[in-house]
């Protein structure tokens, strides 16, 4: 089991920017960011794979970009031109492996931290 624990969060205004961080206790060759609305379901926003291939959610394409550095099993979500919409908390996960089908899906990974909120304020 992969442990992950996030950190980056805040409150910042519309038009804002902001960089989450998830540190992992190993390497996991499948990473992603998801986020959770108050009354919403958990949503994938990106992820990436070992190899650097990364796959985005139409909301974010454009404005959010993942990395990471495997020298340092860190994982990034550099968040530009944050929206009201973009407010939640934001979760990072991991797994072994997982389809490119499935790579924003939450039923595609098995470890998750306990989430940084975002909120973003009009």
């Amino acid at each position: 089991q992969v442990q992950l624990v996030e950190s980056g969060g805040g409150s910042v205004q519309a038009g804002g920017s902001l960089r989450l961080s998830c540190a992992a206790s190993t390497y996991a060759y499948c990473m992603g960011w998801f986020r959770q609305a108050p009354g919403k379901e958990r949503e994938g926003v990106a992820g990436i794979y070992g190899t650097g291939s990364t796959y985005y959610a139409a909301s974010v394409k454009g404005r959010f970009t993942i990395s990471r550095d495997n020298a340092k099993n860190t994982l990034y979500l550099q968040m530009n031109s944050l929206k009201p919409d973009d407010t939640g908390l934001y979760y990072c996960a991991s797994a072994d492996s997982c389809s490119t089908r499935y790579i924003l899906s939450h039923l595609a990974f098995r470890d998750w931290g306990q989430g940084t909120q975002v909120t973003v304020s009009s």
